[in-house]
């Protein structure tokens, strides 16, 4: 199995993310003063700064970088809505890019440097989250749920929440390819990223995104 994962993030950070050559964590990012661009929710973002990441004593899930095991997750979705009571951002989804990496790669980085990362099998700041530490334990994620396009039942929605998650930073090195809505949000990526150390192919998908009830 070589399972890939997604992080989500406003074209507004993609310039920053690229210069800092890392995408920070929730923790990391407000204690730089924040994003240039937020879309999550303020209240999910407080209780994964107190979640604990079991296996890693110490260690809170708003202390790593997260990423989905799927495009087109369920956060996506709320943003794409933009009706959800908690939710500030109301840009809808269009703004909105995919980086993909290669969680086998990421992982031997992570090992490598001394890095803690963990992946939990459903919704990583949920009071009953579990969460494994070892690669060989990737088939206990539901992966019929997780490539699920219809997660309207309860525990499809929960499973498909599952995230991986990398202790600090990420290094952007490690980021192979960006997906996008639409050619201008992949020409403005592309120009984001002119210059830079590390320029991964952009790539218009709109088949990631949302355009009818999931």
């Amino acid at each position: 199995m070589q399972p890939t994962i997604y992080h989500i993030t406003h074209i507004a950070n993609v310039g920053t993310i690229a210069s800092d050559k890392c995408l920070w964590s929730d923790a990391a990012i407000a204690a730089r003063g924040g994003p240039q661009a937020a879309v999550g929710m303020a209240s999910i973002k407080q209780r994964r700064r107190k979640a604990p990441v079991t296996g890693h004593p110490g260690l809170r899930v708003g202390d790593c970088v997260p990423f989905y095991f799927c495009p087109r997750s369920v956060m996506l979705y709320l943003l794409h809505r933009g009706n959800h009571v908690e939710l500030d951002y109301h840009g809808g989804q269009t703004p909105i890019v995919h980086l993909e990496a290669s969680l086998v790669e990421v992982v031997a980085w992570a090992n490598g440097a001394g890095r803690r990362w963990a992946f939990s099998l459903g919704n990583a700041s949920a009071n009953y989250a579990q969460f494994r530490t070892h690669l060989s334990f990737l088939d206990e994620l539901n992966w019929s749920a997780i490539r699920a396009h219809d997660w309207r039942h309860p525990a499809v929605k929960e499973a498909k929440q599952a995230e991986f998650l990398l202790e600090g930073c990420f290094p952007f090195a490690l980021v192979r390819r960006i997906g996008v809505y639409s050619t201008p949000i992949q020409e403005a990526v592309t120009q984001a990223l002119t210059g830079g150390p590390h320029r991964p192919h952009v790539e218009r998908l709109p088949a990631w995104y949302y355009s009818a009830q999931p």
